[in-house]
C-alpha cells in the first residue's frame, strides 16, 4: 500500500538523486508551479541532483528553452533526460529506415535537426506516406483531434508493413487545463490496428538507460536504491520506476485527480481504487509535489 505523505522534505534524506517529470509535476504547460520548484531547490541545496525525465518528443536543449519560457529556474535541477533524445538516438541509427512519414507539428521538425552522438548516422529522408520505409511520431497533427482520424493513413501504413517509433509514449497531456492527445495515443491506436510499434521514453529502459548517464555525468555512483522516481503518469512515471526496480513518489494531482479525489491531498479510498484498478502502486504519494 502507498504511503500518503505531505511533502518532499519527509522523505528526501532517503535519496541522493530524482528523476523528476515535468508536465503535471513542475508546470502545467502554461504555468509553473511554485511549490515544486521551491521543493527541488531546497533538496539541491541539502545535496541532491535532480534528474529532469521528460517524455517530451525534443532534444534536451529545446525543452531547456521551454521550461525557462515557463519559469522553471536553473537552480532546481541539474541535467535533463528527454524521450526525445532517445528517439532521435533510436531514428539515426536506421530504427525506421532512411525514408520516414512524419506525423506531428511544423514547431518540431528540429527532430530531423543533425545528431552528434550517433556514430555514422543514418542519412534521413522526410517522405510521403506511399514512399515511407517507416513512420515517426511526435504527436498528433491536431492535438485536439480524436486519433481515430488517422485510421485512413494507418490502415495503409500497416498494410505497408511499415513500424510507428513513438517518440512520446504519453497518451494525454492537460495544458493548463486543456486536455490534449500526445503520440502515445496514435501509438495505441496503431498497435489496437495491428501495427508494430516502437516505444522510446518512459516506462521503456532506454530513456533509464540515458538518465543514468547523464546523472552519472553529474555525480557517479549513486546506488539504484538511493533513486527516486516523481511525476503524475501512473502508466509511465510508476511504471517505469517497478520496471527499473526504483522507488516511486505518485503526484495524484496531475493527470489522475479526478480519479483520486485530489485537491490538496488524495482520498485515500479512492487513491487505493485507483492503484487497484491500474495494478500498480508507487512506495509514496503526494497530492502536488511541494
Amino acid at each position: 500500500m502507498t504511503q500518503i505523505i505531505t511533502d518532499l522534505r519527509a522523505i528526501a534524506s532517503n535519496y541522493d538523486a530524482l528523476y523528476v517529470d515535468l508536465w503535471g509535476c513542475l508546470h502545467d504547460g502554461v504555468t509553473a508551479f511554485p511549490a515544486a520548484i521551491a521543493a527541488l531547490q531546497e533538496y539541491r541545496k541539502s545535496g541532491g541532483i535532480v534528474v529532469l525525465l521528460t517524455n517530451a518528443p525534443r532534444q534536451r536543449a529545446s525543452v531547456q528553452v521551454q521550461i525557462e519560457g515557463l519559469n522553471v529556474p536553473a537552480d532546481c535541477w541539474d541535467t535533463i533526460t528527454t524521450s526525445g533524445d532517445s528517439a532521435r538516438s533510436a531514428m539515426f541509427r536506421g530504427a525506421m529506415g532512411e525514408k520516414v512519414w512524419y506525423i506531428g507539428p511544423d514547431s518540431d521538425l528540429a527532430f530531423f535537426d543533425p545528431i552528434s552522438v550517433v556514430e555514422d548516422p543514418v542519412d534521413i529522408q522526410r517522405v510521403a506516406l506511399d514512399q515511407a520505409e517507416g513512420i515517426v511520431c511526435i504527436g498528433p497533427f491536431d492535438p485536439h483531434a480524436d486519433p481515430a482520424t488517422m485510421r485512413p493513413e494507418f490502415l495503409i501504413a500497416k498494410q505497408k508493413g511499415l513500424k510507428l517509433l513513438c517518440a512520446n509514449p504519453d497518451l494525454v497531456v492537460d495544458r493548463g487545463g486543456v486536455r490534449e492527445f500526445c503520440a502515445g495515443s496514435l501509438a495505441a491506436l496503431y498497435a489496437e490496428m495491428g501495427g508494430q510499434v516502437v516505444y522510446v521514453g518512459k516506462p521503456y529502459p532506454a530513456i533509464y538507460d540515458l538518465a543514468r548517464r547523464r546523472l552519472d555525468a553529474v555525480k557517479p555512483g549513486i546506488a539504484d536504491g538511493r533513486i527516486l522516481c516523481i511525476g503524475d503518469g501512473i502508466r509511465t512515471d510508476v511504471q517505469g520506476a517497478m520496471g527499473e526496480d526504483l522507488d516511486a513518489l505518485f503526484i495524484s494531482g496531475g493527470l489522475a485527480a479526478a480519479e483520486t479525489k485530489t485537491t490538496h491531498q488524495p482520498d485515500p479510498k479512492a487513491l487505493d481504487a485507483y492503484l487497484t484498478k491500474e495494478m500498480t502502486s508507487a512506495r509514496y504519494t503526494i497530492g502536488h509535489l511541494r
